[in-house]
């Protein structure tokens, strides 16, 4: 069985349309592979009206379902987490419920998957059909990330996934807070490919992709698989400790010479402020890392499943306008 993972939230307006291309993705697979397929869908407390319409619609689709709800909102890794628990497929594959990633990407993944042997397969975008600023600040985003954190991430980054068992049993071992999927994904390692997209411009709705969740991301990245903030502070410590010294040496030289009678305002102030702020900051990065490791040794759940349902999917697919009562 081949299981897909759609995280939702704030996707009630693409709902009738996800479920008509996901139709055509699960008569696509079953007659290339000859294997049935799921769709997971896991709704992270979405304030809209996403639940109820797929509580509605799944009923009458003409695939096999799951339908989750999670009591609060856990975050779409955490979403994808959940997923990935119930799903009772041999293959997995990761996808958004908003569209951007053409649904066709999950064929593909699968023939990835099955017929090259591998273990994991990334959906890597050759392009995006976004806004000047959201491109940038994604590329600067990856960048950072692909030089800092994951090496071996592409340089357009990672959203979506597909793997094997194996990789999603190792993934659910690794239950850790304040963490990143993909990293995690590229942290496993085993056999790796790509399968390279183009990523579509955004028809309904609006991204929850915030600049503050990027940020999040960013630390939770940084902090959960690198070192690097503690050697950045160590270097700046050390630099710091050879320009006081330096600055010391100076002082007392000056004043024996008699060429200043007392030591610079200025200069005692521009010391206390430098290490005043290297301390503070290193307080931070050391508070970060602790506050993590401390989250972790609670074992508290990554999410709570308010509400589970499954649908074995009915014999003729549904007009997805009927879902909503609009017309073509």
């Amino acid at each position: 069985m081949f299981s897909v993972i759609i995280p939702v939230y704030r996707n009630a307006e693409s709902i009738p349309w996800l479920i008509s291309e996901l139709t055509g993705v699960s008569a696509t697979v079953e007659e290339r592979h000859g294997m049935p397929v799921e769709f997971v869908f896991v709704v992270d407390a979405s304030p809209d009206d996403s639940f109820a319409l797929l509580e509605k619609a799944l009923p009458q689709a003409p695939f096999r379902s799951q339908l989750l709800l999670h009591a609060r909102n856990f975050g779409s890794f955490a979403a994808i987490r959940t997923g990935l628990r119930a799903a009772q497929g041999d293959y997995f594959a990761v996808i958004a419920a908003d569209l951007q990633e053409p649904p066709d990407l999950l064929v593909r993944f699968l023939d990835r998957l099955v017929n090259d042997d591998l273990d994991v397969v990334a959906g890597v975008r050759e392009g995006r059909d976004d806004p000047g600023m959201s491109r940038f600040s994604a590329n600067v985003f990856w960048a950072f990330y692909r030089r800092f954190v994951v090496r071996d991430i592409p340089a357009g980054g990672v959203d979506v996934f597909g793997c094997n068992r194996r990789i999603r049993d190792e993934l659910l071992r690794l239950e850790e807070a304040n963490s990143s999927l993909v990293g995690l994904v590229y942290w496993l390692g085993f056999r790796r490919g790509e399968v390279p997209y183009e990523r579509r411009a955004r028809v309904h709705g609006k991204s929850t992709w915030t600049l503050g969740k990027k940020v999040d991301y960013l630390l939770d990245s940084v902090f959960a698989f690198t070192d690097l903030p503690i050697r950045v502070l160590t270097v700046l410590g050390a630099l710091g400790c050879a320009v006081a010294a330096c600055l010391a040496v100076f002082v007392v030289v000056m004043r024996l010479t008699g060429e200043i009678e007392a030591a610079g305002y200025t200069t005692t102030i521009l010391v206390i402020t430098f290490f005043g702020a290297l301390n503070t900051l290193g307080l931070g990065f050391i508070g970060s890392y602790a506050w993590r490791s401390y989250e972790n040794t609670k074992r508290r759940p990554l999410a709570l499943v308010r509400t589970a349902r499954a649908f074995d999917g009915a014999p003729e697919a549904v007009s997805p306008f009927l879902l909503t009562g609009r017309r073509a």
